[in-house]
């Protein structure tokens, strides 16, 4: 093996991208980015029955939206492809061979309805429901029988019945498992495709992994694998698991508790920036009290030494939080970019992009995320509704003289332009006495629903002179 650092992020194609994945993701980029190593991208997608159609696309989208850039993987390639674990079959088969040769392995002609019989018996009796080894011990008689029958087998790896494994993980630590709860794990299943087990040890190995950086869930699995490196007598890669991330009630984070998926947080406007930087600190200790990172800043600190053994809480709140502060502090420019989709799902058009940003800029003061920035849009396209406390200041004499006003001056002018709103408002103090708090909030109410929001030459401008005047006739009595 290389001196290089190689890490991957080996996601199964059943779905969309979790946001453990992204982290995941974003751990072997950092990782890889911090020492000056490769970052490879590996589809395993050996279990066709979970296998969700655009699944690997809509991986490949996503990391390319987080721009978590990788060195090797679909649609780049790379010396130690395919990197689609269906097209290497024939090479897994070919050390599960060896594995046979060996005597590391057996194949198991158990069938479903045995398998379902051994697990309610051993549950009967209070034991675990792990597989008895039944076929571990068959001669090559009773094998030759079973294979000239045409049944159908399994290859299981034989695991040591006896004593226990100590390795070291980089999170964990020294982590100790007796034998006794390790079960002799499917290697190969009976259409022929690999497990994950034997997949991901034999492509670690040809693909020169050095680091393994994947979720805790994989953590009781180490025995296996290192069993399996130690069966080929391949050196095994440094391990690192990283803590589940929590709902706020300490259970794992998944779907029955709401989105999940980064597809989802992305549609609803968080941006890809805040996820980063917010599934960065899920798990890692940063090394100073700073909150916000670029990726650039985060591949500079990062460090695995860091990570933290205890799980993480997925706080939607803080989440949020940091996403407002995103879009405040984000260059305008680029959040307008961000949330025009949002406008053409509304079906909301905004011609004149010096307003439409206006727009946006009041609305990312008072949202947390894009999809609620066309709620400050709804105004300018559906009709107003008013509070009775609204109707108020509408109905008043001051506010009636206004808008009478307004609308016979409007009616009667050629043109409707920011030099006409000036004279208006000039003229509204001057000739009618009508300033300051009776002017500026009862005219943006007519006309916009809420004495807060946009200057008053934008919203006449999007408006426009029809619907300024149709606004006006409204509410005058």
């Amino acid at each position: 093996m290389s001196n290089e650092i190689r890490v991957r992020f080996a996601p199964s194609p059943t779905g969309y991208l979790h946001v453990g994945s992204l982290r995941t993701a974003l751990y072997n980029y950092l990782y890889a980015k911090k020492v000056g190593g490769k970052f490879i991208l590996r589809i395993e997608d050996t279990d066709q029955t979970r296998y969700v159609d655009g699944a690997v696309q809509n991986l490949i989208d996503t990391l390319k939206a987080m721009k978590l850039g990788y060195d090797e993987g679909p649609e780049v390639g790379g010396e130690y492809g395919p990197y689609y674990q269906s097209e290497r079959t024939e090479i897994y088969n070919k050390y599960a061979q060896e594995l046979l040769d060996n005597g590391y392995a057996y194949r198991c002609f158990c069938t479903p309805e045995d398998l379902d019989k051994m697990r309610e018996e051993r549950k009967a009796k209070g034991l675990d429901t792990r597989y008895n080894g039944h076929c571990r011990n068959l001669t090559e008689t009773e094998i030759k029988e079973h294979l000239a029958n045409s049944d159908n087998f399994v290859i299981r790896l034989k695991v040591p019945q006896e004593g226990e494994i100590t390795f070291y993980d980089v999170v964990r630590e020294k982590v100790t498992f007796p034998w006794d709860m390790v079960d002799d794990q499917i290697l190969i299943k009976s259409d022929g495709y690999p497990t994950y087990h034997l997949a991901n040890v034999v492509d670690d190995h040809l693909m020169q992994i050095s680091h393994v950086i994947r979720g805790e869930e994989w953590l009781s699995s180490v025995p296996k694998h290192l069993f399996l490196y130690e069966a080929f007598g391949w050196k095994p890669p440094k391990m690192c698991h990283l803590p589940l991330l929590l709902n706020p009630d300490k259970s794992k984070l998944s779907k029955r508790q709401g989105d999940v998926a980064v597809e989802d947080f992305l549609n609803k406007g968080y941006l890809p920036e805040t996820l980063l930087n917010f599934v960065s600190l899920l798990g890692w200790h940063a090394p100073s009290d700073q909150e916000f990172y670029t990726l650039a800043e985060l591949e500079k600190a990062f460090s695995l030494k860091r990570i933290n053994k205890s799980g993480s809480v997925f706080d939607i709140e803080k989440l949020n939080w940091m996403n407002g502060q995103y879009l405040r502090n984000s260059e305008l420019q680029i959040i307008g970019e961000h949330a025009r989709k949002y406008f053409k799902k509304a079906d909301y058009h905004i011609a004149n992009d010096k307003h439409y940003l206006e727009l946006v800029d009041i609305a990312r003061n008072r949202i947390h995320k894009l999809d609620e920035v066309t709620e400050f849009a709804k105004p300018f396209f559906s009709e107003l509704t008013f509070t009775e406390e609204d109707k108020e200041v509408l109905e008043t004499e001051s506010s009636q003289t206004l808008f009478k006003f307004w609308y016979e001056n409007i009616t009667n002018s050629a043109k409707l332009n920011e030099e006409l709103i000036s004279d208006l408002l000039k003229r509204s103090a001057s000739e009618l006495g009508i300033k300051g708090k009776n002017l500026y909030p009862p005219l943006r109410l007519a006309l916009y629903g809420s004495m807060h929001g946009p200057e008053l030459p934008t919203i006449i401008e999007i408006l426009g002179r029809e619907k300024i005047l149709n606004r006006f006739k409204n509410i005058i009595r």
